[in-house]
């Protein structure tokens, strides 16, 4: 087991470069079960998530892995392919569940255990396999596993009873080699899903709509293999620009998707900041105080649940009071206790978070409960008085690629040790 330690209190500057998406490249990776040849990515960041699909891919007899013990190219190339996804596997990674409608358009079946992930809160499957079903396909609940065949899927208009991502992803991909044309329907409109949609594009796809919410997808016989880079982590980037306003630093973020940052730069600007956008960077620094603020998570193009956590930790050290209103999960204010033990004084009412600012957070042992929320307590350690330990950073380790090595390149005082 291993922790971060953390001593607070110098402002970041410089610049940090943002790695490519996990949440972009874990469904581009897993389509490339839809290939017939091999297919080469460039942008793929070196994550637990990223190995755990390769190992994954591997089994299911798509052979996957980097080019070499460094970089960010990495290649798969379809193979026999086998039906069953384990629950050793699945059980750590809640995408794993996108291997069902690839597996059912390739072989007609699948058998994929049910997801895990981060523990905040009920994440349900059950728009994939209605919309699954709608194509053709049929279901059954097998000791952990869901269990799904058909003879062939067909084309289908479908409509989501709300945006669900990996609803989307997971049928997107199905429709791709489905017999005749698909029709999604209050489709989630994430960039990351018009990422994978490129990407099936590149492969040789038929897809119109892309990056609305309605997705026209004509099924073609065979996709063939490509090259192509993943988008850039809009979700670390906004993670790095937070740290450089939480320091109160003056942060340059490269390799920065402005665009798709926006609902998080303007709740920023509100709060006084200073942020200078660019076409592929963006430049944060303090303006003065900082002021309190209101955010709604909601779908894309709203503000993003996975930088709730983030900026409650600024919040925390802005003057007057901020809500927060969690509107995507519940249970996803588990670090609100962490940052509460560190001098934070928030209240919780059901899916808000109320936050009045104080002068100064006080370093502190905490534990990061998932992804974000270990992010939300590392950036409190840095502006916090003394030492911050952050224990289980594990989950860390799922979204942020050698996060303490690029913050310390930019001024941080911050080492991962063995915890003893």
């Amino acid at each position: 087991m291993e922790k971060l330690i953390i001593r607070g209190g110098w402002p970041l500057c410089g610049s940090i470069t943002t790695g490519g998406s996990k949440n972009a490249a874990l469904p581009i990776l897993l389509a490339g079960i839809l290939a017939d040849g091999p297919v080469y990515y460039r942008n793929v960041p070196r994550l637990r998530d990223i190995f755990t699909t390769h190992k994954l891919l591997n089994i299911l007899g798509c052979e996957a892995s980097f080019d070499g013990e460094e970089g960010d190219s990495a290649r798969t190339c379809v193979g026999t392919l086998n039906p069953e996804a384990p629950y050793d596997l699945v059980k750590t990674m809640r995408a794993s569940v996108l291997v069902l409608g690839p597996l059912l358009a390739r072989l007609g079946r699948a058998k994929v255990a049910l997801p895990g992930g981060c523990a905040i809160g009920a994440r349900p499957v059950d728009q994939h396999l209605k919309g699954l079903e709608r194509m053709g396909a049929r279901f059954d609940l097998d000791s952990g596993y869901i269990v799904g065949r058909c003879a062939e899927l067909r084309g289908a208009e479908i409509t989501f009873d709300f945006p669900t991502v990996g609803g989307t992803e997971n049928l997107l991909m199905a429709a791709v080699l489905a017999k005749g044309q698909s029709i999604l329907r209050n489709a989630a409109r994430e960039p990351e899903i018009a990422d994978l949609a490129h990407f099936l594009g590149a492969c040789g796809a038929r897809i119109e709509g892309i990056g609305s919410d309605t997705l026209h997808i004509q099924g073609v016989e065979t996709l063939h293999g490509c090259s192509y880079a993943v988008m850039p982590d809009r979700i670390e980037a906004g993670t790095f620009l937070l740290a450089g306003a939480i320091t109160r630093g003056e942060l340059m973020v490269e390799n920065c998707p402005v665009k798709e940052l926006d609902a998080l730069l303007v709740k920023m600007e509100d709060m006084g900041l200073k942020i200078e956008r660019h076409e592929h960077k963006a430049l944060v620094k303090s303006n003065g105080t900082l002021r309190g603020t209101q955010a709604t998570t909601s779908p894309y193009p709203g503000f993003p649940t996975d930088m709730q956590a983030q900026i409650l930790s600024l919040m925390a050290l802005a003057q007057g009071s901020s809500v927060v209103e969690e509107t995507i999960f519940e249970n996803r204010f588990m670090h609100v206790p962490e940052l509460c033990r560190m001098g934070a004084d928030i209240r919780l009412s059901g899916s808000k978070a109320t936050v009045r600012g104080v002068r100064q957070l006080i370093g502190a042992p905490v534990m990061a409960s998932d992804l974000r929320a270990g992010a939300a307590l590392v950036l409190a350690g840095l502006a916090a008085k003394g030492e911050t330990q952050v224990q289980r950073i594990y989950h860390l380790d799922r979204g942020y690629e050698r996060m303490e090595h690029k913050l310390r390149n930019a001024g941080a005082e911050i080492t991962r040790v063995n915890d003893k």
